[in-house]
């Protein structure tokens, strides 16, 4: 009989369970079942069996939980982050000049990717490029109560690149939106400016959101630059590998 397992024995038990399963299923099974579901020595090992480490400064039983969750829904939400797909996912799209092209790495008069597995970029023009993504949390499966008590880390990294030949300039700015797509929170870059005859070498830029308060379900995305010789063709940024990631 279940109920007569050493609780050690049934958390180990209880551990081998999904943890949707656990969470809408098991806790409801009965008292002792919804104790160990509830504690943090079922979320402690569940973390110890898949690897996600950084656990020690959580405190109490709740946050285990959400630690577990968070690392285990850990990906990129920006869709589409190096052009694989065209200009696909991509939204409210500046064309300005000759418009976004896709290239293939290293391009003319460019540099490899510090990672081997991003083979494309996207470039700008003589005018402004722009591009953005809209990502609904909700959608990605972060709750409410998650995203209003807890506050996850919102972590947004780009990178950038001009030409070694030509001069150019670089703009990222990321708000977080209330339902209604009010602003709750925004980063905002300076305008990097590339001079001509720079050394085409990527650049990383990042940003981490926290303690943003309570309504935040939805994360604009939207970077954008252009070339300063004003030359037809594609000149300006070269922009790749974008993400915005949802953190422990």
């Amino acid at each position: 009989r279940m109920e007569s397992l050493p609780e050690a024995v049934l958390i180990r038990i209880l551990a081998s369970i999904p943890a949707v399963d656990l969470v809408l299923a098991c806790r409801l099974v009965c008292c002792q079942w919804k104790n160990l579901v509830d504690g943090a020595a079922l979320w402690i090992l569940k973390c110890q069996q898949e690897g996600f480490t950084g656990a020690e400064s959580q405190e109490d039983a709740e946050n285990w939980q959400n630690f577990y969750f968070l690392n285990k829904k850990r990906k990129n939400l920006i869709k589409n982050p190096c052009g694989e797909e065209d200009l696909e996912h991509w939204g409210e799209v500046e064309n300005g000049g000759d418009g976004w092209k896709i290239e293939e790495l290293p391009g003319d008069f460019g540099k490899e990717f510090p990672s081997e597995e991003v083979h494309k970029y996207f470039v700008t023009s003589y005018e402004w490029c722009r591009k953005a993504q809209v990502i609904d949390l909700r959608a990605e499966g972060y709750w409410e109560e998650l995203m209003d008590t807890t506050q996850p880390k919102i972590v947004v990294k780009d990178w950038y690149a001009g030409r070694s030949d030509a001069g150019c300039l670089y703009e990222l700015c990321v708000k977080l939106l209330s339902e209604n797509e009010d602003v709750l929170a925004e980063y905002k870059s300076e305008t990097v400016d590339i001079p001509q005859d720079n050394d085409a070498s990527w650049t990383e830029i990042s940003h981490t959101f926290s303690n943003y308060g309570p309504g935040v379900r939805f994360v604009r995305f939207e970077h954008g630059g252009q070339d300063t010789l004003f030359w037809k063709g594609w000149y300006g940024v070269r922009v790749t590998n974008s993400s915005v990631t949802v953190e422990p």
